[in-house]
């Protein structure tokens, strides 16, 4: 996890463009470097640094003796890149980066073959002044963020998070779009003599449903095909054993974020075992925040003593949780309303590893209720066919909501983020399955996943079958729902009078209750003009709700109503 940024063509004194990069510090407190590019003045990189892999070379932009013409920054971490230097003999490797693998991989394909063989996350800049060409690429999920300013006269400017780029300066009358990177895509820029650029191609290298061209040389090989169920149970088990080993690679401390619910547990047991077997020298943290009477704090307390780990309780009160709102707000850049529920929880947990532990590398389950059907509103889905529908259309929009609290929280604190659910090999097989196959069943969400690890004693029963409980509803108590302590608190920030006009007051999706209404004037505080980034609001489906929380739901139990 590290901050990227670059400009192409700055009308600006780049020393002056520059302070804009430091908004983004927070993404890379071990260090931080600007470069301008041989030949262009006017053109540079930014970069903040958090080392994970290889403390002495991993300072970027990379370049490397043999193309001394290529210039990379980037965020990620690319998992097979140990696999792909032994299959295409890259016998020249100058660091022990995973990020150079780009370089050498861009020299032998191409840009679109060097974006689909990489199995990670990642948005990096390239650029390559041999060829005058500038490339952004993004990876399938966008679990790693990036944001581009592009003037009509070709001034570009890149960012990992759009707060480097809102007082970026430029010649032009009105100010131009800040738009995020769309995942799964690449773009290339013809780079002119004079810095400024002109975008040639966009294309997607990679889809959610497609087997990723790496999955050839992946450590699972061929997996056995057909449809029986206890084929696909094993699939599942080895896809995902598989997304939770690669992501072991770092020199850093690894925990794990643990609600007590489902995926979270499965990644934290999974975790466990994996360390014990590559023998890490340091018990596996697991974190877990909430009221004390939460049904998440009591449920993470059962899996961390089932499963050995080092277990921390983060303590959360509502009024903790309302005074971090607009911090929140700040990192997400966003003010969707389940979203910022949801991310108040994990910033404050994500804050507590930062000050009181030395874990940097996190894991997380974001990415399994979208591939799974794990919303509780999947139980009214209409047809198989609609439900399946439904769970490509969420992982496509992953990257405006859950991926994006997921990334902002933990980098809001410097910690970097690994989300094993969202594997490339691991997303792709689990949507190939039959529609059927993949519903909720007997009542329950999640089926085939759960049904997948029933028998094994990787989590206690009762987590494997615990219903789902949304994030921002399971961490506080069941008398209170922390959504009702939110709506209460705005009641008093937002009148009757800024409701009646709130459709004038703020056009683009204009807010409907004083909770959306006090995130929105929080939101417009930091970001004016800037509603677009977010193109609607996450909401449930073919129920007629009224607000994203689980708890409003007429199909809602909670666990004592199992």
């Amino acid at each position: 996890m590290c901050g990227i940024w670059a400009l192409f063509g700055s009308d600006e004194c780049l020393s002056v463009q520059c302070t804009n990069a430091m908004k983004i510090a927070h993404r890379g407190p071990d260090a931080f470097r600007f470069e301008n590019v041989n030949g262009f003045t006017n053109c540079c990189f930014g970069f903040h640094r958090l080392a994970i892999v290889d403390q002495l070379y991993g300072m970027q932009p990379i370049r490397i003796k043999k193309f001394p013409y290529l210039w990379l920054v980037y965020n990620g971490e690319i998992y097979n890149y140990q696999t792909l230097k032994k299959q295409f003999v890259f016998t020249d490797y100058q660091t022990k980066v995973d990020g150079e693998i780009l370089l050498h991989l861009y020299e032998r394909f191409g840009i679109q073959k060097m974006a689909a063989l990489l199995d990670g996350v990642f948005a990096f800049i390239l650029l390559d002044t041999a060829n005058r060409k500038v490339f952004l690429g993004r990876d399938t999920y966008g679990v790693r963020p990036m944001f581009k300013l592009l003037t009509d006269n070709g001034f570009l400017a890149v960012s990992s998070e759009a707060k480097g780029l809102t007082d970026i300066t430029h010649s032009m009358s009105s100010p131009p779009k800040i738009t995020p990177f769309l995942p799964g895509h690449f773009e290339v820029f013809d780079l002119k003599p004079t810095g400024k650029v002109e975008s040639i191609q966009m294309a997607r290298f990679h889809y959610c449903t497609q087997e990723p061209s790496h999955a050839v040389y992946d450590t699972v090989e061929m997996l056995p095909s057909g449809f029986v169920p206890e084929t696909v149970k094993s699939n599942i088990r080895s896809l995902f054993e598989n997304a939770v080993r690669k992501r072991l690679m770092a020199h850093r401390r690894i925990g794990c974020l643990l609600s007590g619910g489902l995926d979270s547990s499965l990644v934290a047991a999974m975790l466990v075992k994996l360390a014990k077997e590559e023998k890490l020298k340091y018990p596996i943290q697991t974190f877990a925040i909430g009221a004390e009477d939460s049904p998440d704090i009591l449920a993470a307390r059962k899996v961390a003593s089932y499963i050995g780990s080092e277990h921390h309780e983060v303590n959360f009160t509502p009024e903790e949780g309302l005074k971090a709102v607009e911090e929140v707000i700040f990192h997400l850049e966003t003010y969707d309303i389940t979203t910022i529920r949801a991310s108040v929880g994990m910033y404050l947990v994500s804050k507590y590893i930062c000050e009181k532990t030395d874990s940097v590398v996190i894991f997380s389950g974001e990415g399994s209720d979208e591939l799974t059907q794990g919303y509780i509103y999947f139980h009214k889905a209409p047809t198989p066919k609609a439900a399946a529908e439904e769970s490509v259309r969420l992982m496509k929009e992953l990257y405006l909501f859950d991926v994006l609290r997921a990334d902002r929280t933990t980098a809001a604190h410097g910690l970097e983020l690994r989300v094993p659910f969202l594997d490339h090999r691991f997303t792709a097989y689990y949507l190939s399955l039959p529609e059927e196959m993949r519903q909720p069943k007997d009542g329950v969400e999640k089926h085939l996943l759960r049904d997948s690890f029933k028998g094994l004693n990787l989590i206690p029963d009762e987590i494997l079958w615990r219903r789902k409980e949304a994030f921002s509803d399971g961490m506080t108590s069941v008398k209170k729902s922390w959504y009702k302590s939110l709506q209460d608190q705005m009641e008093s920030e937002v009148n009757d009078y800024d409701m009646e006009k709130a459709p004038k007051t703020f056009p683009f999706l204009p807010p409907r209750t004083k909770e959306a209404y006090f995130y929105r004037q929080v939101f417009e505080k930091h970001f004016p003009g800037q509603a677009e980034w977010l193109s609607h609001y996450w909401m449930p489906r073919w129920i007629n709700a009224t607000d994203p929380s689980a708890r409003t739901l007429s199909i809602y139990k909670s666990d004592k109503d199992q």
